[in-house]
C-alpha cells in the first residue's frame, strides 16, 4: 500500500511552515455524476518541521482517485504577524491532484509566500 505526505516551506522566511492547518478531500469522479462534490477525509496541522507527524493518507483509505489538499496559509501568515491586505491575496492554497498507483508514495510539497505558491510531485 502507498501513502500520501506533504511538507510546507515558507520561502519568504526561509523556514518550514509550522502550525498550518491542512484539509484533505476526496473528489467525486466525473463519471459518478456528483460534479464537484468532495468528501473531507482528514484535517491536521503541520509540526515545527512543516510536516505532518505521519502520512496524511495510508492503508485502506489510500486509493486511486482525485484529491484536494487545502493549505490554510492565510492563517499561518496571520500567526507570523504579517500585515497583509484584507482580503489576502492567497488565503487557502488548494492543490487538486490524482493518485493513479495505489502502491506508490505520493509527496505533495508546498512552497509558500503571502503572494504565491508552487507545488510538484516530490519523492
Amino acid at each position: 500500500m502507498g501513502n500520501l505526505t506533504t511538507h510546507i516551506l515558507d520561502v519568504s522566511a526561509g523556514k518550514p511552515a509550522a502550525n498550518v492547518r491542512i484539509e484533505l478531500f476526496r473528489c467525486a469522479s466525473k463519471s459518478s455524476g456528483d460534479g464537484a462534490k468532495t468528501e473531507k477525509i482528514i484535517s491536521l496541522v503541520t509540526n515545527n518541521d512543516g510536516r505532518c507527524d505521519g502520512p496524511i493518507l495510508s492503508g485502506n483509505e489510500f486509493r486511486a482517485g482525485q484529491y484536494e489538499l487545502a493549505f490554510h496559509i492565510g492563517d499561518y501568515f496571520d500567526q507570523m504577524g504579517l500585515a497583509l491586505p484584507d482580503p489576502k491575496f492567497i488565503d487557502v492554497a488548494v492543490v487538486r491532484f490524482g493518485i493513479a498507483d495505489e502502491d506508490a508514495h505520493y509527496h505533495v510539497p508546498l512552497l509558500v509566500s503571502p503572494y504565491g505558491y508552487s507545488t510538484y510531485r516530490g519523492s
